[in-house]
């Protein structure tokens, strides 16, 4: 059927529009640097796929910044979000569980940490996930820097594709991301020759040198290098950092990126 003049003219301006838009669009992955018409666009031109960040803000020993979870998390999941190629990064998640504050526990015993409970953890990430599906996201991941919280995620997935059954929108927490900054990181270390007392696991050589990679001004590495060895009053749980290095630390990043972007290719294929 042939199109009146009129119409041809009308679709000829949508379509001039939608280029304009997508012309003077950022050329960003970032949720928070667009504006909703240009998210809106996106979303149906085929950017179904949102990245959660969730980070911390918990102390990391006494020479690596507060925010360390925060900024590798975002990092990371920008370069994620540029593998897949249909992904965009939602703000980054900062609050969190972080132990007890009536006695302080866990990382609350440092000055700076910032806890959360549980409940109201999982149900900011149900409440984030749900926005997203309601503006037409039908993979929403969830990438979660810290060890401290993976099965308060777990749950919130659960819950989320459970209350989802029968639509087209799914929660996803895909295991790679986690496993491959925390024991798939320190094997390639061992092979390197690092020793599990240098490695740790929290704010030890693997730690820091992964925020070595993405952003060493977080690292305060005169007094880091050196400093005396430091231990569990420190806030350094298991491992030595003074020989941590962004050499290193990128190994882990493109481990980290690779195997995530690898796997979530594998899980939102069908869909």
């Amino acid at each position: 059927m042939l199109l009146s003049p009129r119409r041809t003219f009308v679709a000829a301006l949508l379509l001039t529009a939608t280029q304009i838009a997508f012309a003077q669009a950022p050329k960003t992955v970032f949720l928070e640097e667009l504006t909703w018409t240009e998210l809106r666009s996106q979303v149906q031109a085929g950017k179904t796929t949102i990245l959660i960040p969730i980070g911390a803000t918990e102390q990391s020993g006494p020479d690596v910044a507060l925010g360390k979870h925060n900024i590798r998390v975002k990092v990371l999941s920008q370069r994620i979000a540029e593998g897949l190629g249909n992904a965009l990064v939602a703000p980054v998640i900062a609050y969190v569980p972080e132990g007890n504050y009536a006695p302080p526990t866990s990382h609350m015993r440092f000055p700076g940490t910032i806890t959360i409970p549980d409940d109201v953890f999982q149900k900011t990430l149900e409440s984030a996930a749900n926005s997203f599906k309601v503006h037409g996201f039908k993979n929403i991941v969830f990438l979660g820097d810290h060890g401290g919280y993976q099965n308060d995620i777990k749950k919130a997935v659960a819950q989320l594709n459970k209350s989802w059954s029968g639509s087209p929108a799914r929660a996803i927490l895909p295991p790679e991301y986690y496993a491959a900054s925390s024991d798939g990181y320190a094997e390639i270390l061992r092979k390197r020759g690092y020793r599990d007392d240098e490695i740790g696991t929290h704010a030890g050589l693997a730690d820091t040198s992964l925020q070595l990679a993405v952003a060493p001004q977080m690292v305060r590495q005169d007094s880091l290098r050196n400093g005396p060895k430091l231990g569990l009053a420190d806030g350094v749980y298991g491992g030595d950092p003074r020989r941590s290095s962004a050499e290193i630390g990128q190994l882990g990043i493109d481990n980290i990126v690779a195997q995530t972007v690898k796997a979530l290719k594998a899980e939102t294929a069908a869909r």
